[in-house]
């Protein structure tokens, strides 16, 4: 550790609304992909956590499902995620668009409750004029009162290094909670999992993909090459054909997508075995929504 510096440790929660980037804007504060990016909504449905550690500091960065108003036991269970990361948080990092239209309320109501530092992101402004990013930094300014407000491009990595000052400020003196080599409290099943569910909601359109959830049924490592067995559950036999396509096309599509990103994240050759499962309403169901994570016992 520097001389004369102590150590500074904390929790750092990205929350907002569905797809206005906090994914990429995590990955780009901790530097490794993590978090599933797509351009759909609702994409993210756990608690992910990156780790960022230096000598000085180690960062538990949070990346949350968008805040919505819930309509399945699915939905319950992200917005726990939501809760939980906001009752362990020591910063808030609350990320808004500049097309956000300040239908909010839903995600005010959330962080009227937590008692941690808010630094407001807007994030998006390399597609917006000076004007339309003056207007919603006020409007924050009065909403919520914030620490400090951001504007950002995520994409671009804009402005998002003086991110980390700001956090830095904000974070209590402690010890490290993990190990300094570690980037991520997820296991590698789970990301290989997130990865093949991202190529769906790629490959698919409209429902589908969000009736879909991946189980990573086996994950076996040997020196040069990794095997993976994955089934991907959907709610509908409908489902199940689309998904499969004609021939079995289209989920080998999927497949192959899935397997140059997971060599490029593994950093092995990958062979990727997929089949497809029906599992009516499981995103309504307890017993299945504890079998892939979103419920504890």
């Amino acid at each position: 550790m520097s001389e004369g510096k102590k150590h500074k440790a904390g929790f750092v929660s990205i929350v907002g609304k569905p797809n206005v980037g906090k994914s990429t804007l995590m990955n780009e504060l901790v530097g490794e992909r993590l978090s599933i990016i797509t351009s759909k909504a609702q994409t993210t449905r756990h608690r992910i956590m990156g780790i960022m550690s230096s000598e000085d500091y180690q960062i538990v960065y949070s990346d949350t499902p968008g805040i919505i108003n819930p309509k399945y036991e699915l939905h319950e269970s992200m917005m726990d995620f939501v809760d939980n990361s906001l009752n362990d948080a020591d910063v808030v990092l609350f990320v808004t668009d500049i097309f956000e239209t300040f239908k909010e309320k839903d995600a005010l109501i959330k962080l009227e409750k937590t008692k941690a530092p808010i630094i407001v992101i807007i994030n998006k402004i390399d597609q917006a004029k000076q004007d339309d990013v003056l207007k919603k930094v006020t409007y924050w300014q009065e909403k919520l009162n914030p620490k400090v407000i951001m504007p950002v491009s995520a994409l671009h990595g804009f402005n998002v290094p003086a991110i980390l000052d700001e956090i830095l400020n904000l974070l209590p003196e402690h010890e490290a909670f993990y190990d300094k080599e570690e980037l991520t409290d997820k296991p590698m099943r789970f990301f290989v999992s997130e990865i093949i569910r991202e190529k769906i909601f790629m490959h698919y359109k409209e429902e589908v993909p969000y009736s879909c959830e991946v189980i990573v049924e086996s994950f076996k490592e040997s020196d040069d090459m990794v095997k993976i067995k994955a089934t991907i559950m959907v709610e509908r036999e409908s489902q199940k054909g689309i998904i499969i396509g004609k021939g079995g096309i289209k989920l080998k599509h999927v497949g192959a997508d899935s397997r140059k990103e997971l060599e490029k994240f593994i950093q092995k050759k990958v062979f990727l075995e997929t089949h497809v499962k029906v599992d009516s309403d499981w995103r309504k169901n307890d017993k299945s929504l504890k079998m892939f994570g979103y419920k504890n016992d």
